[in-house]
């Protein structure tokens, strides 16, 4: 792995070409992408890298010092495991600087057949504790674990001070109410799990229609959100959705907000905190460009013992809202 350019390595998302190109530039010291299939977590139609593609970003990034991490990090199914391995050795041979894993089975086989390539652990393994972490340690020496965003930062220091390894957390983009890899509500929606098929609320299930005054959203069979038309509507998912409780629609699970964790980096460092990931390999060239440099900026701030900008990216939130997440919970 390259050196990160501050003390905080800064690790991007990149859904296409375009988007690697545009977070290298804007100062990412390492970008995180997947292949156009069911392997990753976000295996949607137009998104992702084919073989030949990732090689040539590959080479690319590596020019500019940039990393390029592969997230192979849904679970395989029985009898059709040979995907995900092929995967992983063309990642390797596509030059990755690490593979992104989740699955024990593909721990392990990557670990025997590929003992030169660099191992993470995915936030789809939900490890959440030093018991868990040390255990894909010693097991299968995985040299960084993605935390999932369920810990404190108090939690991640009492973590840091029991394992062996790296950490690396999220500080900005889209939030889920479940422990990551363990969510069904997409599953029970559209028989499509994005924990084997890559897809939380894949687009083939998705519907728009215009009813009267209302532009209706729907996930299968189940309405998703009503608005009027021309008010803003989010991509449909089950958790985010408005639905009516006595009488009254409003957001049962989770309220739309998206996670910026800019204000809390000196703790996040103190707590030794390796590298801060953004979300979104689904969103725009333009999304990579603004979040990686606002980033980039919060960083060397930190590092110059400067004020860190608050509000940066409040118009590239959810719902016009952030949240500190996890982060600050006050419940368990």
């Amino acid at each position: 792995m390259r050196p990160a350019k501050g003390s905080l390595e800064l690790v991007c998302p990149a859904g296409t070409p375009a988007a690697l190109d545009a977070a290298v530039a804007a100062g990412a010291d390492t970008v995180y992408c997947g292949f156009n299939d069911e392997t990753n977590a976000r295996n949607f139609p137009g998104l992702n890298f084919s073989r030949v593609e990732l090689g040539e970003s590959i080479a690319r990034a590596h020019a500019r010092g940039c990393n390029v991490l592969v997230a192979i990090n849904t679970f395989p199914r029985a009898g059709n495991v040979g995907l995900w391995h092929s995967a992983i050795a063309d990642a390797e041979a596509a030059g990755a600087d690490a593979v992104i894993l989740a699955d024990i089975g593909l721990l392990a086989h990557a670990r025997e057949k590929h003992p030169d390539l660099r191992l993470h652990l995915s936030v789809q393994a939900a490890a959440a504790n030093p018991d868990a972490i040390q255990f894909y340690v010693k097991q299968f020496d995985v040299e960084r674990v993605v935390l999932p965003r369920v810990v404190t930062v108090e939690e991640i220091a009492a973590i840091h001070r029991e394992i062996a390894c790296e950490t690396e957390v999220f500080v900005f983009g889209g939030l889920c109410v479940m422990a990551e890899g363990r969510c069904l509500l997409s599953s029970y929606a559209t028989g499509k799990s994005p924990n084997m098929h890559g897809a939380c609320s894949p687009a083939g299930a998705i519907s728009y229609t215009e009813e009267g005054p209302n532009f209706v959203s729907r996930l299968g069979d189940f309405t998703i959100n009503r608005v009027k038309k021309g008010e803003p509507a989010a991509y449909p998912t089950l958790c985010k959705g408005r639905f009516m409780i006595d009488g009254k629609a409003s957001h049962v699970f989770e309220d739309p907000a998206s996670l910026d964790a800019s204000q809390l980096l000196p703790g996040l460092k103190a707590a030794g905190v390796k590298a801060l990931k953004i979300e979104g390999r689904q969103r725009s060239r333009a999304y990579a460009d603004a979040v990686v440099k606002a980033f980039r900026a919060a960083v060397d701030s930190l590092d110059r013992g400067l004020e860190i900008r608050a509000g940066a990216l409040a118009a590239l939130t959810e719902g016009g809202a952030t949240t500190g997440g996890a982060y600050r919970k006050t419940w368990r």
